[in-house]
Order: C-alpha cells, then sequence, then structure tokens
C-alpha cells in the first residue's frame, strides 16, 4: 500500500518521520478493520501535504481547514493527484469540529499544526479525539518549547531563550508568532487526559532547522545522511526535549487490545 518511491525532497526533512509513523499506523488499522478502505479526518490539513498522500493509499479523507485559498490548493493537488474522489475539503476549525463532520465517524484523524493555535489546545485535543470511533488512531503534531528554546540561543537571543523558557506557553516575546509549544509530557498528558493511549512519540526536526540549508543543499548526499539521521533519533527520548516539533501517535484503549 506504499505509494511509489520519489526523490527525497528537502521538505521531507519536515515530514518523512510522521509520514512514516502515520503510514504503519493505517496500516495496522486496515488490518484490524479488514477494510482497504478507511475514513481519516484531517483538522488544519491545509493544501493537503498529508491528504492527499493518504488517499493515494487508498483512504477517503476529509481536510477540514479555516482558510478557503487553502482548500482551493488542497482540490486542485488531489485533481492532479487523481484522488479528487477520495478526498473532501470543508471550511472549519477544531473548536467547531462537530459543525462541519460527524462526531465518531473516523478510523484516524490527524491533527499537525493546530494545538499551538488553540485558544484552548485541551479542547482541540478532546474534540479530535471525539470524532474517532471506538476503534482508532490519534496522529498529533504540535511545536515543541525545546526546540524553540535552542534555537533562538543559537542565534544569539539569549533573553529570548530564557524568556520562552519561563513563559507557561513557551513565547519568547511579543514578536513570537506562535501561541503555544508544548513538552512532552505536556502534549501527551493533553491526550492521555482523553482516555487514550500513547502508544508512540517522536522528535521532529532535531537538527534540520539547526543545520545550514547550503550545507544540505550543496554536499553530496548530506540530505539522505541528514534524514537518516533525524530517523534515528526521533525515537529517542533524549532529543525530543530539543525537537522543533513532537510528535504524538494515540490509540483508543480497544485499539491497543487488537
Amino acid at each position: 500500500m506504499r505509494p511509489p518511491a520519489s526523490p527525497r525532497p528537502r521538505s521531507s526533512l519536515r515530514t518523512a518521520v510522521v509520514w512514516e509513523v502515520l503510514q504503519e499506523a493505517l496500516e495496522r488499522r486496515v488490518k484490524a478493520t479488514g477494510r482497504e478502505s478507511l475514513d481519516v479526518l484531517d483538522t488544519g490539513g491545509g493544501s493537503g501535504n498529508f491528504a492527499v498522500p493518504v488517499a493515494r493509499l487508498g483512504h477517503r479523507v476529509t481536510v477540514v481547514d479555516p482558510s478557503p485559498n487553502a482548500l482551493f490548493a488542497l482540490e486542485r493537488r488531489a485533481a492532479e493527484a487523481g484522488v479528487a474522489d477520495r478526498v473532501k475539503g470543508v471550511q472549519g476549525d477544531a473548536h467547531g469540529l462537530f459543525d462541519v463532520v460527524e462526531r465518531g465517524g473516523f478510523d484516524a484523524v490527524l491533527c499537525h499544526g493546530v494545538l499551538e493555535y488553540l485558544d484552548d489546545p485541551a479542547e482541540g485535543v478532546r474534540n479530535v479525539v471525539a470524532a474517532l470511533r471506538s476503534e482508532g488512531v490519534l496522529s498529533l503534531l504540535a511545536a515543541g518549547l525545546g526546540g524553540a528554546v535552542l534555537a533562538r540561543a543559537l542565534a544569539g537571543h539569549f533573553k529570548e531563550a530564557r524568556q520562552a523558557l519561563d513563559d507557561p506557553n513557551g513565547r519568547w516575546g511579543e514578536g513570537d508568532p506562535v501561541p503555544h509549544r508544548f513538552t512532552t509530557e505536556q502534549l501527551t498528558g493533553l491526550v492521555e487526559a482523553t482516555g487514550l493511549g500513547v502508544t508512540a512519540v517522536h522528535g521532529v526536526r532535531i537538527f534540520a532547522d539547526l543545520v545550514p540549508g547550503v550545507l544540505v543543499d550543496t554536499e553530496p548526499g548530506a540530505l539522505e545522511a541528514l534524514l537518516k539521521l533525524e530517523e534515528a533519533a526521533a525515537e529517542l527520548a533524549a532529543f525530543h526535549s530539543v525537537a522543533t516539533q513532537l510528535h504524538v501517535l494515540a490509540e483508543t484503549r480497544g485499539t491497543q487490545e487488537v
């Protein structure tokens, strides 16, 4: 069920780890349900960076996003990929999720790059979990605190790094475009409070945002080597605290018993 292999673009550094984990989780759901096609919800899915590849695996994907422009781009992208019949875009957000989609109607829910922009991240997690069927899987990706602190410090902005470290929302100042950042404990705590069981945590963009782009783009084999390093470090708890993003995979209790 894996899509055809293609050359690794530099953007793969941002998505490869999450994609591999998500793909394996969907394959497990297919085996457990006996259905080749799952119902997948992608909240904040934008132009379809994950929705279109998931649809290419044969699944039906509903994308909820507040941006009409992003949904237009999603429609075009899905058509170009030949999966327009398996991708549906609807305008909405995580807080008003059940105004536009069915509660308890999905085998898998993706919530990538959404929590950090919600006024109430806990409510957002409760909503996306409520969209799952009694047996389902959640893929949650959010901004990590440690990666921001490290990036500000390495850029010489030591006061901002300290402020992010001390701020309850992980913000480095008024000009910070990210309203919330999370530690691993905070993110897994939000998920476990809903009754789901966390099955895996991965650090994302541990090194990619710190390595000079010119090195990756000009040094032969550097991109592939960096990607392999990211994948090797992603599962190690020691590196979660410095990752730019944190990925949590969680399943309903019933799913874990399958």
